[in-house]
């Protein structure tokens, strides 16, 4: 079953940063939007998460190491790791939570 980005409600997660969630059986996409200067809090959760840089310049800090990321970058973020990021442009990023972020339904 196909979904259409342009008919899926925006979540805003924190100013700056926003995206669109798909949810399967076990896992969740989002196709996300950060603008520049856009600030993703320290934060943990139990999903194991990758995040892909599709456009744009993205400083990731995961358990204390920090590393720019750009288009064609992919990281794994394991469960319960501490991260944060920062858009040093204007962003787009795909990220995939296995399993399944409720939270953003």
């Amino acid at each position: 079953m196909s979904k259409d980005l342009s008919n899926i409600p925006s979540k805003i997660l924190v100013e700056g940063v926003s995206g669109k969630y798909v949810h399967s059986n076990s896992f969740t996409v989002g196709y996300v939007s950060i603008e520049k200067g856009a600030i993703m809090p320290l934060h943990s959760h139990f999903h194991e998460q990758t995040s892909q840089v599709i456009s744009g310049e993205l400083e990731m800090t995961i358990d204390g190491k920090t590393e720019v990321l750009n288009p064609g970058s992919i990281t794994i973020i394991p469960p319960n790791a501490m991260h944060s990021a920062k858009a040093l442009t204007d962003c787009t990023v795909i990220d995939t939570f296995c399993p399944v972020r409720e939270d953003y339904k």
